[in-house]
């Protein structure tokens, strides 16, 4: 019968501290939500770095008294408080109806200097105790007010930041 190895506290140590310095080294974490944007959601390619795409989205909502609760530069994503559609004010109530919306966008690098811009504008249609609240949201139609905004302000930044045309032959 073999003897069991013994293993010294030096070597538990060196492992602990290892699987320490692994864990400190990566970022499981992010702000972005598990879910991707909604069918239907604004999108546009703009010409710079993901950070700087995130920034000016987030100034041109907050500029348009938007309630923007979260921006986060690292991770290229944005999202306002469910506000009401009219007033722009902090929806209190049921979030039921096309009277209370929320924005939330994904800004992904694409090539480098390059970012895809995807802005969603949601409302729930129905309340359903059954469904994961992810699963009530829609985006909200063409003519919805803030939808038709949030689509100017992804054409306007698409204008202003265009990326340059892609030469097409040697």
């Amino acid at each position: 019968m073999k003897k069991p190895r013994r293993v010294s506290w030096a070597a538990i140590g060196r492992a602990i501290l290892g699987l320490m310095a692994v864990s400190l080294a990566c970022r499981p974490t992010t702000a972005r939500p598990f879910f991707p944007p909604v069918t239907g959601a604004a999108q546009a390619e703009l010409g710079i770095e993901q950070k700087s795409a995130t920034e000016a989205l987030a100034e041109v909502l907050r500029s348009d008294s938007l309630p923007v609760t979260m921006v986060a530069l690292r991770d290229g994503y944005i999202e306002t408080a469910w506000f009401d559609a009219r007033s722009k004010r902090i929806w209190h109530g049921r979030k039921l109806g096309q009277e209370a919306v929320q924005i939330r966008a994904w800004v992904d690098p694409t090539r480098t200097g390059y970012s895809k811009l995807t802005v969603e504008t949601v409302y729930r249609p129905l309340a359903d105790a059954s469904l994961d609240p992810r699963e009530l949201d829609h985006q909200v139609p063409e003519e919805h007010p803030v939808g038709k905004r949030v689509t100017e302000i992804v054409t306007e930044l698409a204008k202003l930041y265009s990326p340059e045309p892609h030469p097409t032959g040697p």
